[in-house]
């Protein structure tokens, strides 16, 4: 039976949803573990707030090649490197 077409799919979305809040940035936004994470995995009348934007999150914009018409596009990838050196 397909994930999507069971009863399961919503403990599945609240397992997801409570893995993106214990992989916060922040160690301040991640929930208490393991008492508050185990509560809010086995409660569904908690409400679980929303997980802030990840912070390796990195928007990639899309660059047109030829004309707009053509359907021929491509990611832009930038990438920065940094050099540590001793004095």
């Amino acid at each position: 039976m397909p994930i999507k077409d069971s009863l399961q799919t919503s403990k599945v979305l609240r397992c997801i949803h409570v893995g993106l809040l214990c992989v916060q940035e922040r160690p301040d936004d991640r929930p208490n573990m393991p008492p508050y994470v185990v509560l809010m995995l086995s409660s569904e009348t908690i409400s679980l707030p929303q997980p802030n934007q990840p912070g390796f999150y990195n928007k990639r914009s899309l660059v047109e090649v030829d004309s707009p018409s053509s359907g021929k596009m491509f990611s832009s990838n930038e990438i920065t490197f940094t050099s540590i050196q001793g004095r």
